[in-house]
């Protein structure tokens, strides 16, 4: 699988030969998608005019009830569903809200999402805007993509916490360098993970990493 960081929680993703977008915002857009993934309708995560250029005849598009409102041929998915991509490539949907941990609670339990995307290799885990939350124990992923900016999502400490719970082969923080949070807190969150088994990679924007 590759992976390219575009900022922010936007991620560009290739797997079995199919193009993945998870929150398009940040970064450059230039591969037409396959699939496009978006946790929830905050602008930070979903821009709809770059959504809508990268968009096929057949991509599909995937997200909650307030984002199908907004852009034309979304799936409209909640927590607990999962679906069919491809032959191979299942998503499964958990759930991502604010508990009292987290500072500006704008994230409730109805208007945001987590994905998990499952291969017979490996499975890839994004948890969206979400606390700590105690859904996650029921999360097992190889690659775990978690925001560690605080102020509306876990920050470092807190994300180590859930890195920990889920066991992930490797960890890459998100969720920092605009909107809240600083490559510190990238930086912190691979310290509290090196008393684990856990590889943290902390991304560049732009770059592919092959894992």
């Amino acid at each position: 699988m590759q992976i390219k960081w575009l900022g922010h929680a936007s991620f560009e993703l290739k797997i079995d030969g199919l193009v993945f977008y998870i929150d398009p915002y940040a970064g450059e857009y230039s591969d037409k998608a396959d699939v496009i993934l978006i946790s929830h309708a905050h602008y930070d995560h979903f821009n709809r005019s770059i959504a809508e250029k990268i968009m096929k005849e057949d991509t599909t598009v995937i997200g909650t009830a307030e984002v199908a409102s907004q852009i034309y041929r979304c799936r409209s998915v909640r927590p607990g569903e999962e679906g069919l991509l491809g032959e191979t490539i299942t998503v499964k949907i958990f759930p991502a809200y604010n508990t009292s941990e987290t500072p500006q609670q704008t994230h409730t339990k109805e208007n945001g999402v987590g994905f998990l995307i499952q291969t017979p290799e490996l499975s890839i885990y994004f948890a969206g805007d979400t606390s700590f939350i105690p859904e996650m124990k029921d999360i097992k992923a190889d690659i775990a993509l978690l925001p560690v900016g605080g102020t509306y999502t876990m920050d470092a400490k807190q994300a180590a916490e859930a890195a920990k719970l889920i066991k992930p082969k490797v960890a890459i923080p998100m969720h920092y360098g605009k909107i809240a949070g600083t490559i510190d807190d990238a930086e912190y969150f691979k310290e509290l993970l090196e008393d684990t088994e856990i590889v943290c990679k902390i991304m560049v924007p732009g770059k592919w990493e092959t894992i």
